[in-house]
């Protein structure tokens, strides 16, 4: 995976409804958004900024079916074909005996599951060292990063409009980016 240095402007606030209406203030004026960072969840961020809904969800359901499939499967192939047992004049097939477990294997693999997609969808690895736009942001501050241009005056009208939203803090700043 490449990276790149590459020109940011960092809108730094210090309350989530002024980071709401600055996102909204920036887009009305015709500026893209690159990101937003926040301490905590902040609600309606993600529709402000027209973010897709996440399908996290989606990959949740298939590994848990995955988990569900593969208990069933094995308990019904050691129960009735790899070692039968007859226990008492007891069926083969103990359906009822099979819940618990099939129900654990399916939160195990769903749980696992979403945990592994979730770093590798977000390129996340405990080895690895984030780059902060603001180190207050993981306390108490919210910051927008928004690209900035090779044209000064762009650059210009980017500073005002954060500035005129409600910005402690705006400033340019070179951070290291995937491509």
């Amino acid at each position: 995976m490449a990276k790149r240095k590459q020109n940011f402007i960092i809108g730094v606030y210090d309350d989530d409804d002024k980071l709401l209406h600055a996102v909204e203030h920036v887009q009305h004026k015709g500026i893209a958004i690159n990101d937003c960072f926040t301490p905590f969840p902040v609600h309606g961020l993600d529709h402000a900024l027209g973010l897709k809904e996440s399908r996290l969800p989606s990959a949740g359901f298939i590994f848990g079916a995955i988990g569900t499939v593969t208990a069933l499967s094995m308990m019904t192939y050691m129960y009735t074909l790899d070692w039968q047992v007859d226990i008492g004049g007891k069926a083969h097939f103990p359906f009822p005996s099979f819940i618990p477990v099939t129900f654990e294997l399916t939160v195990l693999f769903c749980s696992v599951g979403m945990v592994l997609t979730y770093l590798y969808v977000n390129r996340l690895s405990p080895a690895q060292k984030p780059e902060l736009c603001d180190p207050r942001q993981t306390d108490d501050r919210f910051v927008i990063r928004i690209e900035a241009s090779e044209d000064p005056a762009v650059n210009q009208s980017i500073h005002h409009a954060l500035k005129e939203s409600g910005a402690l803090e705006v400033r340019e700043q070179e951070m290291t980016v995937r491509v």
